[in-house]
This record gives C-alpha cells, structure tokens and sequence, in this order.
C-alpha cells in the first residue's frame, strides 16, 4: 500500500461507524468498475516489489515494526468495539 493509501486509510479509520460503512461500500462498488481480468504475474510482481520496498525500509532504520502480539490485540479490540 502506498503512503498515501495509507493516509487515507487512517483518515477513514477516524470517521464515525456509519460514514466508514459508506466509504467502504463506495470502495468497493468501485470494484465492479474495474476490468475483470486479473494477471496473476503481475500480482506476485507488485507484492514482490512491495516487500522489497518493507524490507528496505526496515534495513535502514526507518521502520522499527511492531510486534505481532500488539497487532493482534490492537485489531482483536477494534473488532470488539463495533
């Protein structure tokens, strides 16, 4: 995911549950938008790239990560909020 998704997924995650409800539904109406042919090649290169690009970022100190444990509680309690 690019920075920029990313801010806007963390942006999205702020709005109250009805209004995430009506992002997520646009999102993914949007999908259907979308050609229905998918090449599963250049799927593997974009994750390739994109866990050259993680791994980078972690080599030269400019992400510490967080670990597993505190993910899974972080997630496990927002699904517990809703």
């Amino acid at each position: 995911m690019t920075d920029r998704a990313q801010a806007v997924l963390r942006e999205a995650l702020t709005l109250p549950l009805e209004q995430r409800a009506d992002v997520a539904a646009e999102l993914l109406a949007s999908l259907d938008d979308e050609p229905a042919t998918i090449n599963p090649a250049a799927v593997e290169a974009a994750w390739g790239r994109e866990i050259e690009r993680r791994a980078r970022r972690v080599m030269a100190g400019e992400s510490d990560g967080e670990p597993w444990e505190d993910v899974r509680e972080r997630v496990a309690r927002r699904l517990t909020d809703r």
